[in-house]
């Protein structure tokens, strides 16, 4: 009887010890065992919990939810695992860790089992509560900084615009839309006007920033659908999904505009710069999407040739230039 009651003692011991939370439960969800860890997180103890129901003891606890699931786990007798990803945790405890103290909350696995009685009848539920914030907390900034690092792969790091290589991507795929709904859709490439001037005459860092004064004009005319990139050196390109010819005209006429009363700030003087701007509308005689983007760039060249600064459409007059 002493080594039954030692053995007794350690295992209350280990129970009351370990760090994974410990929940029993009866079949009306009635708390039998509630170890040291949960009173440690909750502040609350055993006996002030003993044969109390455990969703009138805490109704932040997503009930029908969580009774569905040991309603399963009682029937078939079998596990049940609850993981961070799916519900991030059951009990809302504060995080007092310090590797990830940025975390309000303790992210936690849980883990649902059944308890027969010697007869082989199901009794009672057991709940293993785990402590995964370190886990969870490190994979959620991987997951972050994978995100940021996909992002800076697509952009433009002087305009923070698109990089060539993803607007054509986002283009093409604008493209593919056309090709199966027919819905217009335009194109325009612009570009600064007498840029190597700017640069021979302030430099290439004020060349630089007037690229980016443009791409700032540019992005704040933007709708949300909108699309716009740098194409390459001063030029940019701008998809303009849903818009046909002439108001795909309105927005780069109007964007002109904008460019010609927005002087640069640089050198201690206003530095005015003007943009010219070619256009063309997506139609059936398009048959790929370099096609496109040659069409708004025989424009745009149009555009330079009949004085810059001024916005020009594509007709098929270019094609016979």
């Amino acid at each position: 009887m002493p080594n039954q009651m030692n053995e007794l003692h350690r295992l209350i011991e280990m129970v009351q010890t370990i760090e994974v939370g410990l929940v029993m439960l009866d079949k009306d969800y009635r708390v039998q065992l509630w170890n040291g860890f949960m009173e440690n997180h909750s502040g609350i103890s055993p006996n002030t919990l003993r044969d109390r129901n455990l969703f009138e003891c805490f109704p932040e606890l997503h009930e029908e939810w969580l009774k569905k699931k040991m309603e399963v786990v009682f029937t078939l007798q079998n596990r049940a695992f609850i993981s961070w990803e799916q519900r991030p945790y059951i009990f809302r405890f504060k995080n007092f860790r310090p590797i990830t103290g940025q975390a309000e909350f303790m992210y936690q696995n849980v883990t649902l089992f059944s308890l027969s009685s010697l007869t082989g009848d199901v009794t009672h539920i057991c709940m293993i509560i785990y402590d995964v914030t370190d886990v969870a907390v490190n994979k959620l900034q991987l997951k972050e900084a994978n995100a940021e690092l996909a992002e800076l792969s697509q952009i433009d790091g002087l305009t923070k615009l698109y990089n060539r290589r993803h607007w054509q991507d986002l283009l093409n795929r604008e493209f593919e839309r056309y090709q199966r709904y027919h819905e217009h859709a335009s194109l325009v490439m612009l570009d600064i006007d007498f840029f190597k001037s700017i640069n021979d005459n302030y430099g290439h860092v004020v060349g630089d920033r007037a690229i980016q004064h443009l791409a700032k004009l540019i992005r704040d005319s933007l709708r949300e659908t909108d699309v716009a990139g740098r194409y390459g050196g001063e030029e940019f390109g701008i998809v303009l999904p849903n818009t046909d010819a002439a108001s795909a005209s309105q927005f780069a006429e109007r964007l002109r505009q904008k460019v010609e009363r927005s002087p640069l700030k640089a050198e201690g003087q206003n530095i005015k710069f003007t943009v010219s701007a070619g256009i063309c509308m997506l139609d059936d005689e398009i048959a790929q999407n370099s096609d496109w983007i040659r069409r708004a760039d025989a424009a745009l060249y149009r555009a330079k040739e009949t004085g810059r600064n001024n916005v020009q459409v594509y007709t098929k007059d270019e094609d016979s230039q």
